[in-house]
């Protein structure tokens, strides 16, 4: 019996990476879009200062409406080389595929994935699935982290590998979901090597390129019912983003861009 392959995917368009770096290998029947957490953006904030402080949050408000509108300026010429290297395809998906839902507290949501009921499920961008969502089907659902996990969990884990003058650890990991964050059992991992020319903005697009053939691998061992998950290492660390003040010293005296 052949199995049933859907996508689950966020707004980015490392989805459509993914969705284009697969599609010609493997049969993907639907691509489900859902809307996000309930709340909006003010809940989120609200979060956040919560965990990491007023202080923390403004500098990673500050970078991202100061500095990335000027990193995606000066890194498009090498973003557009990465994807021309790489054959990154940002078309966009077909009409007939995609499903837009409601948020994965939502009924419908659930209701929609067991009525799909796939074998397995290929997650990119989206927000954290919830454990009933996880288990409200039989089939595995299949991460790419734009990080070396357990070491660098969260967001822009290449990013903060290098600014912590962790080469060897540049890199990207495909890997089982759970509740956790990005703490599902390790299937495949790659590293980059990324030039002078690269910044914040174009490391994640070397990732995606070797996350697509990592992800082939561990789509066809789901396949030939080979799942392997392993462990990492006990270093267990969650990253966020970076404040202004925090790229611009990591720019300025290491180098990091």
């Amino acid at each position: 019996m052949d199995k049933k392959i859907v996508m689950l995917v966020g707004p980015g368009r490392s989805s459509r990476f993914m969705y284009n770096g697969l599609k010609d290998e493997f049969e993907i029947t639907k691509i489900l879009r859902p809307e996000g957490k309930p709340g909006g953006r003010k809940r989120f904030l609200q979060r956040r200062i919560k965990n990491l402080g007023v202080v923390t949050v403004t500098g990673q408000v500050l970078f991202k409406i100061l500095c990335v509108p000027i990193l995606n300026r000066i890194s498009k010429k090498r973003g557009d080389e990465i994807m021309a290297e790489k054959q990154l395809r940002d078309d966009p998906y077909p009409a007939h595929l995609v499903q837009n839902l409601s948020h994965f507290n939502s009924a419908k949501f659930r209701k929609y994935l067991e009525k799909l009921d796939p074998d397995i499920v290929i997650v990119n961008g989206t927000e954290i699935i919830p454990k009933r969502i996880l288990n409200c089907i039989d089939g595995v659902f299949i991460n790419t982290h734009v990080g070396i996990t357990p070491k660098y969990r969260g967001v822009h884990g290449g990013y903060w590998a290098l600014a912590k003058r962790d080469k060897e650890n540049c890199g990207v990991t495909v890997h089982l979901v759970d509740p956790g964050i990005d703490t599902g059992g390790i299937l495949y991992q790659g590293t980059i090597e990324p030039g002078p020319r690269d910044t914040f903005i174009t490391y994640p697009l070397l990732q995606i390129a070797v996350g697509i053939t990592l992800m082939k691998k561990a789509v066809q061992d789901a396949l030939n019912n080979e799942i392997a998950p392993k462990r990492g290492p006990e270093e267990s660390k969650l990253w966020y983003h970076p404040t202004i003040w925090s790229y611009l010293y990591n720019w300025l005296v290491k180098g990091v861009r």
